[in-house]
């Protein structure tokens, strides 16, 4: 059999008129560049961002590395013979192609690896030997990696994560040579797609202020309060570190026991109210929830000596007795997300040790770790020297940066989160789609130097969230183990930020009722997943071995969303139904609409 051949080939432009336009390119992007240039220098920056991909730190990682592979060499000759092997057959393959004949791939892409699902990756010989080629060079540095024997786990942790974070940088589709959609789309414009791009660029550098922060969606088309986070409501209570906001209701009863909702301060809280179809808040209140939520700060250098244990009383135990203040109700349902999670146990904790602990009847737990004994990737840039690095740096600044934050977890799905971007807003000079989670996500928040020091060096470090007593906050001893509040716990089957197997050890350490859940999708969007949605699914089951795969294997499979088995759950501790409250009409007065000034002021 024959393959069509010219039906495959990528359209390039005339070399003369490719001659003129790359030689308008250069004069263009001269100017630009200058321009660039005498803007830094008209409003220099500031202290740059803490770099989370620190030269020194990949290098002391890849010294070992060098090291450990030196002192068994047969590993790696190995590793070589395998690659020629492969090569030769690469070549072959090939050869057969371009004479006509049809061949079986040497090596294929994951399936769900959506850099080469252009069809000429497959349906040119040219294209499809330069994917293959590099297929088989990322096989072989990541099999070189994982053959060198001797390193610690971290480090070794730390190795396989940065050469995975290189064999994507250098893949042939973020490249405009050899990417053939690129190629098409500069034959198309004449190369005023590579022109678009290097102004996307150059403005991305710019917002920075320097570095390069790349945009993922389209950043005027969003505004707070208007096309997102629009639930009505009002903040009700405010102090340093948060606003309390109370949602207006939709049914004229609600449940007796108020709902609180602690998100994290990593991020904002209008993940939960993106738009009206998707807000597990308006959701809520529709469900018959007097729905309060707090929205953090987003803190500077003034701030900068807040502490984990300011956190706990300004953000939670301030907002239960707000809370009570303004409905008369001493007994509320509580929600933590994430970090927000993990300071939701520490309450817990914190109360039981205080005799207090009924004024929390249940506790819902999104994605949330509490033993960090295996963090996932994000404990890849968490050691003492990268410790140290960011202390140093957040003794300049006050804190830490929400775009360092972000930058880590873009990481973690660099193809997705980095690369793609590239491709779309540089190669092919196109802007990016408005998205209100990419615009969620683009709006970061800093962390204060003494809490981020705190949470890093004692939970994700030396894991003592979960040994009795081992941390101390506003004076009492935490001890998990005497958190007797029914649970119910959600983690998500894709999380890359919290891995459900981690979340899932919180099973073992609550006393009381547990339910746990496990959702499909990640961490946001097997979270933010409406009924109305029709998507995903997940798992619940009875018992709670102490191996998460061993409750998986006896699990049930659900379809559609995790939100009504919550809602089932929760309203068995919400209380009998009383009339609607309306905010500013109880014990507190309204103090301006919701979403709030906090959630408005932006780190960028």
């Amino acid at each position: 059999m024959t393959e069509p051949s010219s039906a495959s080939e990528p359209r390039l432009p005339d070399p003369t008129e490719l001659g003129k336009t790359m030689a308008e390119i250069a004069a263009r992007s001269q100017r630009l560049v200058k321009e660039f240039l005498e803007r830094q220098a008209q409003s220099p920056g500031a202290e740059l961002p803490y770099n989370v991909l620190d030269p020194t730190v990949i290098g002391h990682a890849f010294g070992e590395l060098a090291a450990r592979l030196a002192a068994d060499p047969s590993r790696l000759l190995e590793a070589q013979m395998a690659l020629w092997q492969d090569y030769a057959r690469l070549w072959q393959s090939t050869t057969q192609r371009m004479l006509g004949q049809v061949t079986e791939p040497v090596v294929a892409p994951s399936a769900g690896d959506r850099r080469f699902k252009d069809d000429e990756w497959s349906q040119n010989p040219v294209f499809d030997y330069v994917k293959q080629s590099y297929l088989l060079a990322s096989r072989y540095l990541l099999d070189c990696v994982q053959r060198a024997d001797g390193l610690d786990p971290h480090t070794a942790e730390k190795v396989d994560f940065y050469t995975r974070q290189f064999v994507d940088a250098m893949a042939p589709t973020n490249f405009a040579m050899s990417n053939p959609q690129v190629l098409r789309r500069t034959a198309e414009t004449g190369g005023e797609n590579l022109l678009n791009g290097l102004a996307n660029l150059l403005d991305d550098l710019e917002r920075g202020k320097g570095r390069l922060r790349i945009k993922m969606t389209d950043l005027e088309r969003f505004e707070l309060g208007t096309n997102v986070a629009v639930t009505p409501g009002s903040v009700v209570f405010q102090n340093d570190l948060v606003q309390l906001l109370h949602y207006a209701p939709s049914t004229p009863t609600q449940h007796k026991r108020p709902l609180l909702v602690i998100p994290p301060w990593i991020n904002k809280f209008y993940i939960l109210d993106l738009r009206p179809k998707n807000s597990f808040i308006r959701w809520a209140v529709e469900q018959g929830h007097s729905v309060f939520v707090v929205s953090w700060v987003n803190p500077d250098a003034r701030l900068a000596d807040k502490t984990f244990d300011d956190y706990l009383r300004e953000g939670p135990l301030a907002a239960l007795d707000a809370i009570e203040q303004a409905t008369g109700e001493r007994e509320i349902n509580v929600i933590g997300y994430c970090l927000g999670g993990t300071l939701l146990a520490c309450t817990l904790a914190y109360l039981a040790a205080k005799g207090e602990a009924k004024r929390i009847k249940s506790a819902t737990f999104f994605t949330t770790m509490v033993d960090f004994s295996e963090p996932g990737e994000l404990g890849v840039f968490i050691d003492e020297e990268q410790l140290h690095l960011m202390e140093e740096h957040m003794d300049k600044t006050g804190y830490f940066e929400g775009s360092s934050m972000a930058e880590a977890f873009n990481l973690l799905r660099a193809n997705d989160l980095i690369w793609s971007f590239v491709v779309n807003n540089y190669l092919l000079g196109q802007d990016p789609f408005p998205f209100d989670l990419l615009y969620w996500n683009s709006d970061s928040t800093r962390m204060p130097r003494a809490m981020h020091s705190f949470y890093l060096r004692s939970m994700y470090q030396k894991n003592l969230l979960v040994q009795p007593g081992a941390i101390t906050l506003d004076g009492v001893p935490i001890d998990l183990g005497k958190v007797r509040t029914p649970v119910y716990i959600l983690s998500t089957r894709e999380d890359h930020i919290a891995p459900w197997s981690s979340t899932y050890r919180a099973t073992q350490l609550y006393k009381g009722t547990r339910r746990f859940v496990l959702g499909m999708s990640g961490h946001i969007a097997g979270v933010i997943n409406p009924p109305s949605a029709g998507k995903y699914g997940y798992y619940t089951g009875s018992e709670l071995p102490e191996d998460p795969q061993a409750w998986l294997a006896g699990a049930e499979a659900h379809e559609g969303s995790w939100w009504t088995d919550w809602a089932s759950w929760v309203a068995r501790h919400a209380g009998k139904q009383v009339p609607s409250r309306v905010p500013g009409e109880g014990g507190l007065p309204a103090l301006e609409d919701a979403p709030g000034s906090y959630v408005k002021v932006r780190a960028d």
